[in-house]
């Protein structure tokens, strides 16, 4: 029977880290990824040799001093993950379509909030102070400082209050508040149920810088697989834990597999989606609130993708950018499940380098999708869904062309769509409970599953533990991390590391 310090289990991007990190720190450690690949939504995928982004298109954190880039340089592989930043003029566009206003927003909490002063002349009081709240949020979580990731955190004032009665207070314009709360579709949660603490912990990285990456999230599956090598990760893919076995004094002994081998290992932690996790794990060993508390999580929304090229576009001309096109100004109704209409609609551009070595103008649209609405196809399966569903494609396609075109005059006629994909896609492709993109939701007064569970040897990571998306999944490996190394052992890492 094979035997590990720690066995970690999903391989996205909070798997990859806490395997990595775990590596470095002297411990044998086996991951397990029930897809084909490592790298979950990182992964790119190709159509006609053109490279497209399943669920990483870009990030804050990257500024200077910036708690991505301090993760990446403690791993040993900030330097093959490049940042191309949007910040130049058009690159960050918010437009309210009925209302047919545009706001080019630049890069930099201070450039961001002086250019609100500019369009809200009336409003400076109000959007000064959001931003000083915001930012006393972000200096007041030690979690977003390496050097301090094992200090206990205050809870904050901030944690009580909703954002949408933070806005309400502040300001009674609906297109301002519409901008500052814009990036709750990032983490697919209304202004009214998220705290203003945890918008703040979100936004204020990207407020301060947005990046995508050259050769988008598969830059990060290359830089892994390097240091995997290196430090003797074993990795089994199309592999996943079935039972918890041998357990006395609720620790777990051995780790029964899918393909029916057993493994002992001292640490078992899961960075998968919480409902997965309660699958796996004894319900005799879980009380019933426990249970109760994870039934009453809510799954994220998940997204309607459309992949597109504009032929013949000047890649000189084309990009990078985001838009991000707005229906309504009132962000908690796009974000609603019951919405009737369109939808928001993110509009990335970029351009990138196909297999054929060709440089291509990528256009990648994505939709909030809400799995309820497409519950009619849910037993279905890729490449076997009913005539109806097409049809439903067919249309979301057709639509999100038009409102394309509509702030893209220029490449009316050379709009060509390549692939679209719904929830039950990405259901489908990344085993995603209702092929959510976040997880479950960050709810105020929420608990979400964190650190050790019930059983001993036990933890849990990722995306749905401390904060959504890539920055969120990562530090919440680095908190585990620290717990299963040891605090003092994991300081001194971090330091070394840091100063290097």
């Amino acid at each position: 029977m094979k035997s590990y310090d720690h066995i970690v289990v999903g391989a996205g991007i909070s798997g990859l880290t806490l395997s990595l990190l775990l590596a470095m720190n002297g411990k044998k450690v086996l991951l397990l990824e029930k897809g084909a690949r490592i790298g979950g939504s990182l992964n790119r995928f190709y159509k006609e040799s053109v490279p497209f982004d399943t669920g990483f298109h870009f990030t804050g954190g990257f500024a200077r001093g910036g708690i991505l880039t301090d993760m990446l340089h403690v791993l040993g592989i900030g330097e093959q993950i490049k940042p191309v930043f949007l910040n130049a003029p058009g690159s960050g566009l918010f437009i309210f379509e009925k209302d047919n206003l545009t706001y080019d927003m630049p890069s930099g909490t201070d450039r961001f909030r002086l250019k609100l002063h500019e369009y809200f002349p009336k409003e400076t009081q109000g959007i000064d102070e959001y931003f000083s709240r915001v930012k006393k949020v972000y200096a007041s979580t030690v979690s977003l400082d390496l050097r301090k990731i094992g200090l206990s955190a205050e809870t904050l004032e901030e944690d009580y209050q909703s954002l949408q009665s933070v806005l309400d207070s502040l300001t009674a314009d609906r297109h301002l508040q519409g901008l500052l709360s814009v990036f709750c579709v990032c983490y697919g949660v209304k202004p009214k149920e998220v705290s203003f603490a945890s918008h703040a912990r979100v936004s204020g990285g990207l407020f301060e810088s947005v990046a995508r990456i050259e050769n988008g999230g598969e830059a990060f599956i290359r830089a892994f697989s390097g240091s995997f090598k290196q430090t003797g990760i074993e990795i089994i893919c199309n592999a996943s834990i079935v039972e918890c076995a041998n357990i006395k004094n609720d620790t777990v002994g051995e780790f029964v597999l899918n393909n029916g081998e057993v493994i002992k290992a001292d640490h078992c932690t899961f960075t998968i989606h919480p409902q997965e996790i309660i699958k796996i794990l004894p319900r005799e060993h879980l009380r019933k609130a426990f249970l109760e508390r994870v039934a009453s999580f809510e799954t994220s929304n998940g997204f309607f993708a459309v992949s597109a090229i504009a032929e013949g576009a000047d890649p000189q001309q084309f990009g990078p950018s985001i838009a991000s096109l707005l229906p309504d100004t009132d962000i908690n109704a796009l974000l609603d499940p019951d919405l009737k209409g369109d939808g928001a609609l993110a509009v990335i551009r970029s351009v990138e380098t196909g297999k054929d070595g060709k440089k291509y103008c990528v256009v990648n649209a994505f939709e909030p999708e809400f799995y309820h609405n497409l519950e009619q196809w849910s037993d279905s399966s890729v490449g076997r869904r009913p005539r109806d569903y097409y049809e439903y494609k067919t249309k979301k396609v057709k639509r999100i062309g038009e409102r394309f075109r509509q702030i893209y005059p220029q490449y009316r006629d050379n709009f060509k769509v390549l692939d679209a994909a719904s929830v039950l896609t990405f259901r489908d492709y990344l085993f995603s409970p209702e092929g959510n993109a976040y997880g479950i939701k960050q709810k105020m007064g929420q608990f979400n599953l964190f650190g050790k569970l019930p059983l001993v040897n036990i933890y849990v990571a990722g995306q749905s533990a401390v904060l959504p998306g890539i920055v969120g999944a990562m530090l919440s490996s680095f908190i585990v991390a620290r717990n299963l190394v040891g605090k003092e052992n994991f300081n001194r890492f971090i330091e070394g590391e840091l100063a290097n």
